[in-house]
């Protein structure tokens, strides 16, 4: 065998599986999927109030559990939420800016959140439940304040009155619906991927 038949065979460096280069395409590649699996499946409920209102059950956070098994779910996940919140603007204008730049972050910040912890899954997805319930509660009555969904009694009470009672119901009414979400529906996800053998082709 001739030495040009035998470099002919042998990988170029950094070009196999398991190199540098095959990691940040795999990367790359799970990042964007991701993205758009999230997108695609929060833009449907774009005018649904459960989607976007003072009481969120936003099923498609149910695929925060992906972080559990990838680091390219922190910004893939964080790219779809973007790209879906930027939809927002038609609707509600110039205000929803704020659920792109911080909603986006809540869920960079708990997607991150549950990758760190990912060993320890009952904590890990606590990231997104905590992550939306504080940052998402502060800024969403801004964006809905034109809609009038807070102008709804509460317990004798118009959380309208103020920003405290707004927010404070938005921690309360986030948290249990991203529960729901990550905990209910992302937890037989995570389930389902893992029986499946999906979880080792999604993982690192």
């Amino acid at each position: 065998m001739t030495g040009s038949s035998k470099e002919q065979r042998q990988e170029s460096p950094g070009s196999g599986v398991g190199s540098p280069t095959h990691r940040r395409s795999r990367y790359i590649a799970q990042a964007g999927l991701i993205a758009a699996l999230y997108a695609a499946a929060t833009l449907p409920m774009i005018q649904n109030p459960l989607a976007y209102g003072p009481v969120q059950v936003r099923l498609s956070e149910a695929l925060t559990v992906l972080a559990l098994f990838t680091p390219a779910a922190v910004p893939g996940l964080a790219i779809g939420c973007a790209v879906a919140n930027g939809a927002m603007v038609a609707q509600f204008g110039p205000t929803a800016l704020l659920d792109v730049v911080f909603g986006s972050l809540a869920t960079l910040l708990g997607a991150a959140w549950t990758y760190r912890l990912r060993r320890r899954p009952a904590v890990a997805l606590l990231g997104p439940v905590v992550a939306n319930a504080v940052i998402v509660a502060a800024y969403l009555p801004i964006v809905l304040a034109a809609t009038g969904l807070y102008d709804t009694p509460l317990l004798g009470v118009h959380v309208s009155d103020s920003w405290l009672w707004m927010y404070l119901f938005g921690v309360v009414t986030i948290a249990a619906g991203e529960f729901v979400a990550v905990y209910l529906v992302g937890g037989l996800l995570a389930v389902a991927l893992r029986l499946s053998g999906a979880a080792r082709i999604v993982g690192e």
